[in-house]
C-alpha cells in the first residue's frame, strides 16, 4: 500500500500565550516558541510515514531556511519527498501562529505568495492505492482523482470554489465545520442535533462520497445505514489545536486503509487529534500509534 499526500506545505513558528495578546503592547513570553513544519496534507503525510505506511508528498516550497527545514523534518520521518518541488522564485509559505493556552484555540497568520504554484504536474509517476488532498494544487489534484484508480480523502478546510470542485470527486469528504456552515449556508448549532443533521442531509446530497464533519472537540459526525452517528472526542485539557485536524485527516485514511469500519476509523482518529492538542506545536504534537490504540484500550 502506498500513499499520496498534495498540496499545501508551510513552516509554522507556534508563540504559546496566556490568553490573547492586548494591541500596541510590548510583551515577553513566558514560553519559548515552538517551531516545525506544517500544512494539512503535509502533516498528515508525516503521520502517516510514522505510522510506517508508504507515504509520499507532492507541493511546493521555496529554497530557502523554512524549506530546508521542511525538508529536513519530512526526512525525519521517513516521508518520500520525490515530488515536493523546491522553486529558487518564491519563499517558502509560513504561518505564525499564537496558541492561546488558556483556552485551546490559535490564531493563525499565513503568509503564502498568491502566485505560489506546483509545476510539476506531468512528473507524478508514482503508484498509489491512496490519495488526500486538502484543496491547494487544485489542478493536480483535479487530474489525479479523474485519471488515477485509488481511495480518496479531501481535507476540506476552507470552503471555496476549488474546494468545491474536488470535494465531488472523492470517496471521502472530511470536511470542518466552517466548511460545512459555509457551504450549505445553514446554522451549526453543536447543541442542537437536528441542525448538524440538515447541515449533513446538504452536503450528501451534493457530493457523491462519504460525509464527515469535524466538530472540534465535540468529536465528529457521519450518517451509516441510513443512522445519523455522532462520534465524541476524547475529554483532555486542549494546550493547542494546531494541526488537530490534519492529524484527524491523517490517521483517518490509516485506518480506513487497514480495514477499520467507518466508526471506528472515527473514533481512533478522535482519539489521535484529542492527544495532539495536549501539546504545543502542530507537526511535532502527532502521537504514536502506540500511544493511540492503548489510550483506545
Amino acid at each position: 500500500m502506498r500513499v499520496l499526500c498534495l498540496g499545501h506545505a508551510a513552516y509554522d513558528i507556534t508563540l504559546p500565550f496566556n490568553g490573547f495578546p492586548v494591541e500596541n503592547k510590548k510583551i515577553r513570553l513566558e514560553d519559548s516558541r515552538v517551531e516545525c513544519g506544517g500544512g494539512p496534507s503535509a502533516t498528515a503525510a508525516c503521520l502517516l510515514a510514522l505510522w510506517k505506511v508508504p507515504t509520499s508528498f507532492a507541493g511546493i516550497i521555496g529554497s530557502d531556511y523554512y524549506g530546508k527545514k521542511i525538508i529536513e523534518e519530512f526526512h525525519k520521518f521517513n516521508v518520500d519527498t520525490k515530488y515536493l518541488e523546491v522553486s529558487e522564485d518564491y519563499k517558502t509559505t509560513a504561518s505564525f501562529i499564537i496558541a492561546n493556552k488558556e483556552t485551546g484555540t490559535r490564531t493563525i497568520l499565513t503568509d503564502r505568495d498568491k502566485n505560489l504554484k506546483f509545476n510539476k504536474i506531468k512528473d507524478i509517476q508514482l503508484d498509489f492505492d491512496y490519495l488526500l488532498i486538502d484543496g491547494d494544487e487544485d489542478e493536480l489534484a483535479y487530474k489525479l482523482l479523474t485519471t488515477r484508480k485509488c481511495i480518496s480523502v479531501l481535507d476540506a478546510g476552507r470552503c471555496n470554489e476549488k474546494t468545491v470542485k474536488l470535494a465531488g470527486l472523492v470517496d471521502y469528504l472530511v470536511c470542518s465545520n466552517d466548511f460545512a456552515r459555509d457551504y450549505t449556508k445553514m446554522e451549526l448549532d453543536y447543541n442542537n442535533l437536528d441542525t448538524i443533521k440538515k447541515v449533513y442531509d446538504k452536503l450528501a446530497q451534493d457530493f457523491k462520497g462519504q460525509v464527515i464533519i469535524t466538530l472540534e472537540k465535540h468529536g465528529s459526525f457521519t450518517k451509516i445505514n441510513g443512522e445519523y452517528k455522532l462520534v465524541p472526542s476524547i475529554k483532555v485539557k486542549a494546550l493547542d489545536t494546531t494541526g488537530a485536524g490534519d492529524i484527524y485527516h491523517g490517521a483517518f485514511l490509516y485506518f480506513i486503509s487497514q480495514g477499520y469500519d467507518l466508526l471506528e476509523a472515527m473514533r481512533l482518529s478522535n482519539i489521535t487529534s484529542g492527544i495532539s492538542v495536549t501539546r504545543i506545536g502542530g507537526r511535532n504534537s502527532i502521537p504514536t500509534l502506540k500511544e493511540v490504540l492503548e489510550y483506545a484500550e
